[in-house]
Order: C-alpha cells, then sequence, then structure tokens
C-alpha cells in the first residue's frame, strides 16, 4: 500500500477531463473539509463549481441546475426499476433467509462505495464521469481512460438492451404475440431513441418522478395480485408445476453454482449504479448535498426490494417463479395491469443510460466549442447521431441475449465488478495516502487498518464477479440456449411473460 503516488494534476488530466489549469489549482483538502460537514460553505458560491455555473450564464443549454431532490429522483427512476421483479426468483433460488440477508448488505456496501465517489468528485469538481476517475485512480493512465471509457459504454449500452429486451416482452405480452418479437423489440428501442433526445438531466429529472411512481405501482400491484388471486400460473399444470407454493428458508437440495450465482448476481445488479453517480454530481448545483440523495434513495430499496421479493415469493413459491415475475401471475387481466404501469420505466430507465452515454461521447467531441452549450444545426445533428448508434447498438444486444436473468447477470459480473467495488475500493486508498501519506493505515490507528481491509475486500469482491461470477452468466446462457427456452438469436419466438 505504501506504492501509492500521490495526486497530481497533469496536463493531461486536464486536457481529458475539459478543465483549464485553474480546475488544478484547487485546495482540494480545503473542498473536501469545507463539504464534509452539511450546512459547510456552499460549493456553488465559491470554487470550481462556481466558475462552472458562472461559465454557463450566457449559454441557452445550462448543465448545473440539478438540485438534490432532482438528484434523488432520477437515482430513484434507475434503482426502482424493472429488475426489482427479478427479487422473488432470487429468492426462490438463495432462499429467503440468504437472500434477505445479502439485499441488506448489498445496499450497505453500495451506498458505502457511493459515498467515497461523491468524496471522490468533491475532491476534484472538474470530473465530469467515471472514466475521468478511472485516469486519476491509476496514477493519469491515458490507457486507463480508455479501458474504463469502453467498459462505461458498454455497460450503458447493455442497459439499453435490456430495455429493448423487456419493451418486447410486454408488446408480446399485452398483444399476445401479435407479430415478431424482433420488431417489438425494433419499436422499443425508436421510442426510447425518441425520447433520449433531451440534452440535460434537469429536464429529464421532470419526468424520473413520475417513471418512479409508475414502476412503485406496477410492483405494489403485482404484489397485491399475487397474493389474492387463488394460484399463481401454471399451477398444478403436471411436472415441476404440481402443489401449492413451496417456500424455503435455505437453498433446495441440488441448487447448482451456477444458478446461486445467477440469483446473486440479479440482487447486486439492481442496487449497483455507482457509474453513473459521478455524471448527476457533476450536474448538481450543490454536489455537497448528494448524501441526502443516496441516503434516501438506498432506505427506499432495502424496504421495497425486500418487502417486493418476499411477499411474490410467498405466494408463488419455487415451482412457479418466473422472472421478471409478472408472469407468474395467473389471472391474465391482473399481470397485463401491473406490467403496463412499468412502461414509463421501461422506456424512461434505457433513455437514462443512452443520455450519460451520450453526453460522454459529445462532450469529447466538442468541448470548448458553442455547439455543446447552445442550439445549433450541427450539435443537434451530432446529438441525434450519437444516440441512433447507441440505440442500434442496444437492439442488436437484445436479440443476441434474449434472456431476462441471464443478461442482468452478465451486465453484473462484467461491469459491477469495476464500477460496483474495484474503483471504490481504489479510491478509498488512493485519498487516504493522499491525506497521510505512506502507511496511513497505521498512522490512523484502528481506523486505518479497518477501512483498508474494508476497501482491500471491496477490491476482492469484485475480481470475485469478474472471475466466476462471469463464468456462471455465461454458462448460464450456454444451459438456456441448450434447454431451447427461447428460440436463439434474433429470434421471432414469443418471449411474453
Amino acid at each position: 500500500m505504501a506504492g501509492f503516488p500521490l495526486f497530481s494534476t497533469t496536463k493531461e488530466h486536464e486536457r481529458s477531463s475539459g478543465s483549464d489549469n485553474s480546475a488544478g489549482k484547487i485546495g482540494e483538502k480545503d473542498l473536501e473539509r469545507n463539504t464534509q460537514v452539511p450546512g459547510g460553505l456552499s460549493d456553488s458560491e465559491s470554487g470550481e463549481v462556481g466558475r462552472q455555473i458562472e461559465l454557463e450564464a450566457d449559454n441557452s443549454i445550462k448543465y448545473r441546475t440539478c438540485s438534490w431532490q432532482k438528484t434523488a429522483a432520477l437515482l430513484f427512476s434507475e434503482y426502482i426499476c424493472l429488475a426489482i421483479m427479478s427479487f422473488p426468483w432470487s429468492y426462490s433460488v438463495l432462499g429467503l433467509v440468504p437472500g434477505l440477508i445479502l439485499t441488506v448488505f448489498i445496499a450497505g456496501v453500495v451506498l458505502y462505495t457511493s459515498l467515497i465517489v461523491w468524496r471522490f468528485c468533491l475532491r476534484h469538481p472538474h470530473i465530469r464521469d467515471v472514466c475521468d476517475i478511472g485516469q486519476h485512480l491509476f496514477w493519469g493512465s491515458r490507457a486507463a481512460w480508455y479501458f474504463t471509457a469502453v467498459m462505461f459504454l458498454l455497460n450503458n449500452t447493455f442497459i439499453q438492451g435490456l430495455h429493448c429486451l423487456v419493451g418486447a416482452k410486454w408488446f408480446n405480452t399485452i398483444t399476445g404475440h401479435g407479430t415478431c418479437t424482433i420488431v417489438f423489440s425494433l419499436v422499443t428501442a425508436i421510442i426510447s431513441l425518441v425520447c433520449s433526445i433531451p440534452r440535460t438531466f434537469g429536464t429529464l429529472a421532470k419526468v424520473a418522478t413520475f417513471s418512479a411512481l409508475a414502476t412503485f405501482i406496477s410492483v405494489m400491484l403485482a404484489v397485491i395480485f399475487t397474493a389474492i388471486e387463488d394460484h399463481p400460473a401454471d399451477y398444478n399444470t403436471g411436472g415441476t408445476y404440481v402443489g401449492e407454493p413451496k417456500v424455503t428458508a435455505v437453498p433446495v437440495s441440488g441448487t447448482t453454482f451456477v444458478s446461486g450465482m445467477s440469483a446473486f448476481l440479479n440482487i447486486s445488479y439492481t442496487f449497483i449504479g455507482q457509474i453513473t453517480l459521478p455524471s448527476f454530481i457533476a450536474e448538481m448545483k450543490e454536489p455537497k448535498d448528494f448524501w441526502k440523495s443516496v441516503t434516501a434513495v438506498t432506505i427506499a430499496e432495502i424496504i421495497v426490494f425486500s418487502l417486493v421479493g418476499a411477499i411474490v415469493y410467498a405466494y408463488t413459491g419455487d415451482q412457479y417463479m418466473t422472472a421478471p415475475a409478472f408472469g407468474s401471475i395467473g389471472n391474465d387481466v391482473y399481470k397485463k395491469v401491473a406490467f403496463t404501469f412499468m412502461v414509463p420505466t421501461i422506456i424512461f430507465l434505457g433513455v437514462l443510460y443512452a443520455s450519460v452515454s451520450a453526453r460522454f461521447i459529445f462532450f469529447r467531441i466538442f468541448e470548448g466549442t458553442r455547439h455543446k452549450g447552445n442550439h445549433t444545426f450541427v450539435g443537434w445533428v451530432s446529438w441525434i447521431g450519437i444516440l441512433a448508434v447507441l440505440w442500434t447498438a442496444a437492439f442488436i444486444i437484445a436479440e443476441v441475449i434474449p434472456f431476462f436473468s441471464d443478461l442482468l447477470s452478465i451486465m453484473s459480473s462484467l461491469f459491477d465488478s469495476f464500477f460496483g467495488f474495484i474503483f471504490w475500493g481504489v479510491a478509498y486508498l488512493r485519498m487516504r495516502y493522499d491525506d497521510h501519506g505512506p502507511g496511513f493505515y497505521k498512522k490512523r490507528g484502528i481506523r486505518g487498518w479497518i477501512g483498508a481491509i474494508v476497501n482491500v475486500s471491496l477490491i476482492g469482491i469484485g475480481l470475485y464477479f469478474l472471475g466466476p461470477g462471469t463464468y456462471a452468466s455465461v454458462e448460464s446462457v450456454v444451459l438456456n440456449y441448450e434447454a431451447g427456452t427461447v428460440g436463439g438469436p434474433f429470434s421471432c419466438a414469443d418471449n411474453g411473460v
């Protein structure tokens, strides 16, 4: 650990982050000290954030506009999503007790690492996204920036692909497989492209609250309908689907590593979203208030995810469980009503990630030009063109990996390993080294040792996600193809729930 170098603001850093030399002259320790205690010096009244707001004053498109409440709305819309309906399936595989324990554990870890992200961004207010952080963390390496950029864009595009897949599921469910699934997936991508056109998060935040509310109604209806109907879907139809729903406290005998790991990764995916946090913080008027947003959202997540997962599982049981759990609702009308309330989030969340990716690309193309902050023909054509490429890639991903739970698992193992754990363990160690120098874990006493051990463990968890987690995810896709769960890539087969 003694080998971590001090932070330095090189010219390469300044160019990559789009900031000028004044950004590198900020007193980072002073900034952190002023923002550690809520109610301290306002970020918008001094320092780099205030300078950025001043530079935007004459622009027709302003980016530093989000309050902590608007940011919370964006986070709610990101986390309160369709993936909640994978929790009942995860609990059916892991058992109710381990499932609930892992839910609380992952939520706590994600909150802790989110606060690390926040502290890191306060020290470096010119940072705009996770790629800038990647370069800072790994000693100013330009290769680290490019690696992070590729992973960042792939992660977001996979999430867009997931929403193309789910959009096709909804269309098939509502219409009774009215046409080829490929058409439904393409229609979802086109609608999402149109909805992605707004260029600021402040604009999207107005829709985010509605999206989160609709999702909450959707999952609550699913819980209510599951509880009040006589039997789940496929009740006593033969084979595995026989008998009253069975609920187990621990994994049932015969649970494989692949299925158990996939269930764990499904839970993790729903919580882990730190990859977008630097982008959100970069558009806040008061970045020091971000802790309010992320804490409120985490508490809501634990309550909603645990209750939805446990109640739906209790009434559905191991035999009749599907992912997403809408497919376990026996009454066709109930299922369609509950699933339909999820439509705003199916569209909006894909739009949110598309916007994050498009902004990342757009800013680097047009940094320092009038096209970035004003309504110009070149700016808007480029913006829409970038979105078109992203949604085309998302559509292809949805058709190649047409399995809901497996697509969640693959994204979790490949991308959350870095953006959920490894990056933030390294960020903590780098910040502590910057504060206390070599041997910081000894100088800080028991706090230093605990902090070092916890964050080295985070890096280890991330490596476990990346290795065994990716193996389990890919193996699950292979098994699903062998089982004939769907027709194959670019298949017209019905994927309705």
